[in-house]
Parts: structure tokens; sequence; C-alpha cells
């Protein structure tokens, strides 16, 4: 660089003239350890994780200047579990008291910012909070996220709600970091959420250029510098110690040449912040796993830095991350505000867009969603069980060790290169073999909670012609919903609770020749299950039997690769909302009429790929992290068969897509259900959309493109995380336009006019875009194979010739008619659960009909039950006491509470977006809960239940004002007191002790 040029202490005087002092450098030791990636947990472990720790502790236990931050907690745990001898925890203890070891974040991994959904997020948190605090008496109060990729609004919110004083960032667009260091705005005041404002701000700080990692260039050697340690070996750590690598030592003659490389590099960063402190980062991934070595280089070099201060205009100190906090916060600047924009998505260089990684691996992020799913459902019903029945047949112990496996298996994919589906196929099985296995478990715990308080008798003589099943509604608000339950008799009657004859629906099954779909109308309260008993019979009904059989009308297949003239023949399916045109020119969708609002919008959906590129000498390509469109995207078919199911219940378009007029299998698919019978309400508006996509060609990514007449100026909304909603406008780049207007879609997204909105709710995260004037484009699936030496050496090609089944919700009518969309996007995600009611070759015995049913939990339509659990934490809530159980080993410190229930309630509405919606609500806990059991107590907590929220205070920080500031939030909470206001967005947490039965 330019001032190399010039004696290097003129360089440092006029530097240092112009800084007012010497820069204080804070040389932070760490090891960034993916809970996944290119090696599975157990490799990771065995080659170099496990050693970390162990090396780490004997390292800085031997010189008390050394320090070190622990981000991820799976490791440690993993570590402390079954590695640490009683030494190295006792040695850990103290380094936490002497606050030479710190650890940051916090949670079991550091989570991915755009795919991963809320309820995740919070949970992977919580499982590392409630270790760390129950285990040392520690709450993390920083963020170290520098990997994810990009950086949404959402999670500087959570952290402001778990207590962190600051967030740290990474990886945002290089465009974009380069402005802001050049204008010296990598530090700022974020408030997320546009309806929170200062009352959840955080102070952000965006590393630099260099990120995380230790630059390696040494300008007076050909070997490395500062990894001295080397580089991880795999399968098997080297037995004699000696690493691929391993960096160029300090010695007397180097250590002068280290001392000003080092120095210079600090300089150039000093440059993009504001005050004398500089984050100067030690380390990178898999390193310190033999710290001891790391230490002995770093030592002198350390030393003799200091040793000429005055010369180098420096000063360099091991430091914790709160540390370098500390020295910014009191440097009492004036920060400047940012709003609720986020980082997403990110780009490293003109062409590298990673918004691939929003729709890879579908089939990993389905199952992750879906075992999120079922782990809320089990939680709030083990939760219902041990309030009333706290002696009850189920064992509590077994019962808790099952759901800890599912929260661990949950809290292990949201990892950064877990969920996005940017791992090597070996972790990918590994996540999938986790989550199942533990769902496995989790299943069978939701069948004992329903069948053991039942009495059990004989099954029927007759049970092959009789199913019983159980329906739960998982979430707090009353519900009516359409369930299919397969079954291999096309005759059934269906009877509920109370022995009526409820209306129902038999067809054949679109998936499978043997069997058929049994649609059922349920109504359930919240937190509520039902019993419905359904009757087979070989025979046809009798006239006017409450179950309906449908059946399948198909239309010819048709060739639509020619241009053809549309809209001449077009067949009407209707329900009491909409009138659906199909096209019998094309067997495609023509247009939706709202019949409320009398409001025709045109529409068409079909598939279409980008067909990529592989090779690296031939141009910028896609893989697993990167979408690069290698020009338009084509028409993914020639051919388009369809079969209509008319039903009472439910009508069923079904839609077949043929790569090849002569193919025999389709490559794609699409099913719509579009409800009957239910007049008006969200149900009515409610189009279900099942797809069915693949093996796709190499080298293709897919996407369903649906076509509007809205004009909606290329804007796109999307959800960050299912928490907030981002208006995403189009954006012109010189390069990479496609790929860089493409947003994740977690939950939800939507084009919208000032008549009428289109939204698409889902259950696992996609990509989503609005290339053209009214239009919607979803990335449902990618298979992609190229050249490059790392992906191959690595195994990230992501070659996946999988079958995905995702499933979109779609609702079409005015603002007004689809401003429920965040409920019903739950309402997705959190369906009602169907156990089958046979255990073992035995069936509960029919209850009296006298009996009154479980009395539900329902809260108003803006509010939103996010957690009801009992974790099981040892700890006391008292900190205080907490602290004295832990240093004297009180008895019942050591054991489950299994009372405790931990509580969330989250406002689903911004400010200003409904006028009644939007307003905060008050709720007594007490007569909320009362269908669960009499509330004794109730404390409210911070978001991940560490602390009291009455003890909770977080550093203020001097923001620029802005017309926000100074609004207030919510009342507080306090213990004893169960009148609760909870306002826009707020998400609150409390402990609740019920009164046991």
């Amino acid at each position: 660089m330019g001032f190399l040029t010039f004696p290097l202490f003129l360089f440092f005087t006029v530097i240092c003239a112009e800084r007012n002092g010497p820069i204080q450098t804070f040389v932070i030791p760490h090891s960034h350890m993916d809970v996944g990636w290119v090696y599975t947990i157990q490799e990771s472990m065995h080659a170099y994780a496990a050693n970390v720790y162990s090396s780490v502790t004997e390292a800085l236990t031997q010189n008390k200047q050394r320090k070190f931050i622990a981000v991820e907690q799976e490791f440690f745990r993993l570590w402390w579990d079954s590695v640490a001898t009683d030494k190295h925890k006792k040695q850990v203890r103290q380094l936490l008291k002497e606050s030479r070891l710190e650890f940051i974040i916090g949670g079991q991994v550091m989570h991915d910012e755009a795919v991963t959904d809320l309820d995740d997020e919070i949970l992977q948190l919580t499982e590392g909070h409630g270790f760390l605090y129950e285990t040392f008496g520690v709450r993390p109060r920083f963020s170290w996220h520098v990997d994810p990729f990009g950086a949404s609004a959402t999670t500087p919110v959570l952290f402001a709600l778990a207590g962190f004083h600051a967030h740290l960032i990474s990886r945002i667009d290089y465009d974009l970091k380069d402005v802001m260091q050049k204008s010296k705005k990598l530090q700022f005041v974020w408030r997320g959420s546009p309806s929170l404002k200062e009352q959840q701000e955080i102070f952000t700080h965006t590393m630099d250029q260099f990120s995380y990692c230790t630059p390696s260039h040494l300008p007076f050697s050909n070997s490395s510098g500062f990894y001295w340690n080397g580089v991880a070996l795999f399968p098997d750590p080297p037995k004699n110690g000696i690493y691929p690598n391993m960096s160029l030592p300090v010695t007397k003659e180097t250590l002068h040449s280290y001392a000003k490389t080092m120095v210079q590099n600090i300089q150039q960063r000093a440059a993009w912040f504001r005050t004398n402190h500089v984050l100067w980062p030690w380390g990178c991934d898999k390193q310190f796993y033999n710290s001891s070595v790391q230490f002995a280089n770093m030592d002198p070099l350390v030393e003799y830095i200091n040793q000429n201060s005055k010369e180098f205009g420096v000063t360099v100190q091991y430091a914790t991350l709160s540390e370098y906090f500390q020295a910014v916060h009191q440097s009492n600047l004036t920060w400047e505000v940012r709003g609720s924009e986020d980082f997403l998505p990110y780009s490293t260089e003109p062409f590298q867009a990673w918004t691939g990684f929003y729709a890879s691996r579908n089939v990993l992020k389905g199952i992750a969603r879906r075992a999120s799913s079922q782990l809320h459902a089990a939680e709030t019903l083990f939760t219902r069980y041990r309030v009333s029945y706290p002696d009850g047949p189920v064992p509590k112990e077994e019962a808790l060790q099952k759901l800890k496996a599912l929260r661990w298996a949950v809290s292990e994919v949201q990892h950064h290169d877990g969920i996005t589906g940017t791992e090597s196929p070996k972790v990918s099985d590994m996540y999938i073999e986790h989550l199942t296995q533990a769902m496995m478990g989790v299943e069978e715990l939701l069948a004992a909670l329903f069948l053991l308080p039942q009495t059990l008798g004989t099954a029927s003589s007759h049970q092959d012609l009789e199913q019983h099943i159980i329906v739960y509604n998982p979430l707090a608000w009353n519900t009516t919903a359409i369930i299919n339950v397969t079954v291999t008799l096309p005759m059934a009657t269906v009877f509920d609770d109370q022995g009526q004859a409820i209306p129902a629906q038999t067809q054949s099954s679109a998936d499978s020749n043997t069997t058929y779909d049994l649609f059922i109308v349920v109504n359930l309260g919240g937190l509520q299950h039902r019993k419905y008993l359904i009757k087979f019979s070989e025979k046809p009904g009798k006239e006017g039997s409450s179950t309906h059989h449908a059946w399948v009308v198909s239309f010819k297949r048709l060739n639509v690769s020619q241009e053809l003239k549309t809209g001449r023949r077009l067949l009407p399916v209707l329900n009491e909302c909409y009138k659906i045109m199909l096209d019998q020119d094309t067997n495609l969708l023509h247009s939706i009429t709202d019949r409320h609002e009398k409001r025709t919008v045109r529409m068409s959906q079909d598939f279409w790929e980008y067909q990529v590129n592989g090779n690296v000498s031939a141009g910028p390509i896609s893989d697993n992290y990167i979408f690069s469109a290698n020009g338009s995207a084509v028409r993914a078919y020639k051919a388009v068969k369809m079969e209509i199911v008319p039903g009472k219940i439910v009508t069923e378009i079904r839609q077949y897509f043929y790569r090849e007029e002569a193919d025999e299998d389709y490559t794609y698919s699409v099913t719509t259900r579009i409800p009957q019978s239910f007049p008006s309400g969200r149900l009515c508006y409610r189009l279900e959309q099942s797809y069915s996509l693949g093996p796709l060609v190499v080298n293709t990514e897919a996407v369903l493109r649906i076509k509007t007449s809205l004009k909606n100026n290329r804007t796109l909304f999307t959800d960050d995380n299912g928490y907030q909603m981002m208006k995403r406008p189009s954006r012109t780049f010189v390069n990479d336009t496609v790929a860089r207007n493409y947003y994740p879609m977690v939950r939800m997204a939507y084009i919208e006019d000032d008549s009428s909105r289109l939204v698409l709710l889902s259950e696992r995260a996609h990509g989503a875009s609005s290339q053209s004037e009214g239009e919607l484009e979803v990335m449902l699936h990618r298979r992609l194979w190229n050249n490059q030496e790392w992906t191959l050496g690595y195994n990230l090609t992501l070659n996946d010739s999988s079958v995905v089944r995702p499933v979109l919700w779609m609702t079409l009518g005015s603002l007004a008619a689809t401003s429920l969309y965040q409920r019903e996007a739950l309402e997705l995600q959190h369906r009602p659960v169907v156990i089958d009611f046979l255990l073992d070759g035995t069936v509960a015995k029919k209850e009296p009909r006298t009996g009154s049913p479980i009395r539900p939990v329902v809260l108003p339509d803006n509010l939103h039950l996010l957690t009801l659990s009992v974790p099981g934490w040892f700890y006391n809530s008292n900190h205080t006491l907490h602290l004295r159980n832990m240093e004297t080993g009180t008895p019942g410190s050591t054991q489950p509470d299994y009372d405790r229930v931990l509580l969330r309630i989250m406002h689903l509405y911004e400010k200003g977006e409904d006028p009644v919606l939007s307003q905060p609500s008050t709720i007594n806990m007490k007569e909320v809960l009362r269908g669960m059991g009499e509330v004794r107590v109730l404390e409210e907590r911070s978001l991940t239940g560490t602390w009291d929220i009455s003890d909770l205070q977080r550093w203020k920080w001097k923001a620029s004002e802005d017309p926000g500031r100074g609004e207030s939030g919510s009342s507080v909470g306090v213990r004893g007191e169960f009148n609760v206001t909870i306002s826009p967005k707020e998400i609150r947490t409390f402990f609740v002790y019920f009164k046991l039965k």
C-alpha cells in the first residue's frame, strides 16, 4: 500500500497526531466452530473441537494475561458432558470468575438469519442460555454473529429482549460495507422493529473488510502468519502435534517484522472507526485446538508492541468482547440510528449474490420446520398434562428427555450452515437423522399423553371397520379446520365425541392407487383436543349421509409448447369467496374473481427454470450459496394434464406438468384445494396448494411463477423470520439484477396494489422475487453441480436429486380481507395434530357423553401464544439464591423444576397496521389460563428466561434523535400482577406457577 513507501515511524507519528493518542487494540482470541457444514459434529469433536476447549482451558490457566471467547454452545456442552475432566471444570469456573473466559451469544449455535423461523431462533438461544445459567450462573450480554449470510432486522430485536448490551455482525453487501467503511459508519444504533423503536434498540458493530479471520499474509515471508497451530486435520488429529500449514514462528529474527505487520493492519482498521479502539479478531475457522502454540507465539508479540507503543502509536491487549464494547461505550459518542432495514440479501462480488441458499435442500428445510411444529404441539400438551396430572401415568422424567432431544435437534439445525442447505450431503443426512429420531420419540410422547390418562379397554371386534383419532389444536385460538386422514376404504362416516355425525368427504388419493383421502371439518378451541370415530362401510351410505364421496373428472393432456390462443373456453370452479377460471385450451389457471368484492384478477401459475452455469471457466456459477442467473428463466414443461375432484367440503384441482409432451412421468405438479360450504371468513379465502417438483435436471433452479394483473411496481413484501414484514422494492444493478432481487420468504410473501393483495404462506423457507410487473416468483428447488476445486474438495456441489413436496396457502382479496396473514401463517405452521387412537391393539373406552370437554385457552386475535413449555431447568429464578445454591451445592439445585412453566406471548401487529388489531391488548393472565388451571405466581422474565425483568438493565447508547424517540412501551410486569398489556410487536416472557390439581 502507498503508506509503506515512507518511513514507518513517520507514518505512525502522523496517524497518532490525527487520532489524539495511541490506538487501543483489543486482541480477541476465538475459534469459529461450525456445528456441521463440511464435517459431522462427531467428526469435528474428534478432530479438533474437543481439543479447543481442553487446550484453551489449560493455556489460559498458565498465564493470567490470556483470554478467550466461546461462542456456540453445542460443542462446549458436548465437551463439558463427555470430555472435560474435573480439573478442566474447576479451571473453567475459575476463568469465568476472573472474566478471562467469556461466553458470547450463548445460543446452541450461531443461527442463520435469512431462512430461520422466529420460534426456532428463540429456542436455540434459550437452550444455550438455560445451560449456561444453571451450570455457571452466567448470562451472555453480547453477540458475535460473524458468519450468517446477511443480517436480519429481527436478530437485534431478539438479542435486545435477551438482555444484550451490543450486537456484532459481519456479512453484509460488499459495496455497502465499502461505503460504510469510508464514511466511518460501521457502528450504529439499530432499531430493528419499527414498532418497538428505541425500546429495544441495540448498539451494532459491523466488522470491517477483514471480517472475523486474522489476515495471514506476511509481507516479509512466503509463509503464512498468526495461525501457528496450522490447519485442523481430519479424520484424526496428528499424534506428533504437527499440523499442516503451521505459520512462521515468532522468533528474535521475526519479532519486529511480525510487529510491523500487525500494527499496519491495526492502523488500517483504525481509519474506519470513530473511536481509538480497534477490535482485532485473532482466530478463524477451526482454530485454537493447540492453544499453547498459539499463545506461545502471540505472547512475545503483544509484549514487544507494548514495549514500543510510543513508536508504533498502538497498545495491544488480550481482551474479551465485553472489554472492547465497554471501551467504545465509555467514549460517550452520539451514534447514528439505523431503522428497521435489514442487510438482506448479501453479495460478496458483482456476480456472487448469496440468494441461492434460500431454496437449497428443500427437504431438510421442510423436515426442520415440521420438527419445530411437532415440538410446539408436544410442549403445550405436556404442559397441560403436568398441570392437570402432576402424578399421572406418563413419567415426567422420560417425557422431559424426549422433549429435550427434539429441542437439541431443532436448535442444532438452525446453524448457519445447517437449515441453509449449504452443508455437505453427509452433514445434511446427520441433521435429518437427529431430527427424525427425536421426532419419533416425541410422537410416542404425544400418543402417551393422549391415551394413558384414559381408561383403556379391549379393541373392538370390528376394529378393521373403525378408526379412532384424536385431533389437537396447538394454538391458543378457536379454529375451524379441514383435516385429511389417509384411509383404505372409500365409504366412511365420522362421529364427534358427542356421537354426532359430522361433515366429511372421501375421494381417491392423488398420491396412491390403494388409499383414499378423508376430509373432516373439525372445530376446536385453543389448546383443545377432541376425539373422532371413523366407521367404514364396504357399501355406499344412505342418501343424506354426512359423508360425501367425490369422483375424479379427468381432462385430456394438452400441448402448451406453442403459443396458443387462450381465454376462449373457460371452466369455472366456485366456492363462496372465489370464482376460479381454468383455461381448457391449456389446463392452466386463467383468473380469480373475489366474489365478495366483485373484483377479477387475471392470473396464471406455472413452473419455470433458470438453467445455470456449472463451469467456472465459462463464467459465474450457481452453487449451494449463490444464485447466478444465466439469462432469463424458461418454461419448464411442454404439456399439462388436469383432474378436478368436485366435492362438498373440498374441491380439488390437480395439474401435472410434463417436461416433454411424450413423457410418461410428470416433473412438476400442483394440487389446489378449494374449501366449500364456508360462506365467509378466512377458511373460505384459503387456497391450499401442494406441489411436487423433481427430480430436476442438473444445473436447474426451479421456480413457481405467478403472473397477475396487479400493479405492484415490481415491489414485493417478505417476512424477516416470521416476525415482521419488509418492503422489497425492485432494484437495478450493473450486474446480477435477477439474483440480487431475490429475498428470503420464511413464512410469507405478498404483492399488492391499491385494490388487491396476493398472499403466499409457506411451511418452509424459500426464495421469493417480483421480477416483472404483477409477478410473484418463488424458488422451490435447486439441483447443481460445478467444477470449482474448492466445492468438489468439500463435496458441496448440491447435486440434489430428490423430489420435494412443499405446501403454500394462497389468498387473494382486498387489503382488509387479507389482513390476518400473520395469524394464517401460524395456522399453516401449526396445523391440528392428528393422532391415531390405537395403541398396541387396545383403544380407549368411549367417554360418557355427559363428560365436559377440556376447557380451551383462547387469546385475542392479535396475540399469539409463542411458547408454553416445562423447560425443566434446575436453577432458582432468584439470582442471588441461584448463585448461593451453586456455591453450596444445595440439594434441589440439580433437580429439574417440573412446576415452572415458561410462557411467551407475542403481539402480531405493527403500530398503525390495522385500526383495531394494532392496538395494545390487555389480558388477565389468570383468566386466560383458567382453562389450564389456577395461576398462583406470575414472574416476568427476559426473552430466554435468565433475567428477572425488574433486574435487567441494558447500556444506554447516545443516539441521534428521530421522531419516534421517547415513545413509551407497555407496562413492565411485576411478580404477582396478573393484568398484562402487550403492545404492537412486543414479545413478553413469563414464568408461571399453577396450583397443581
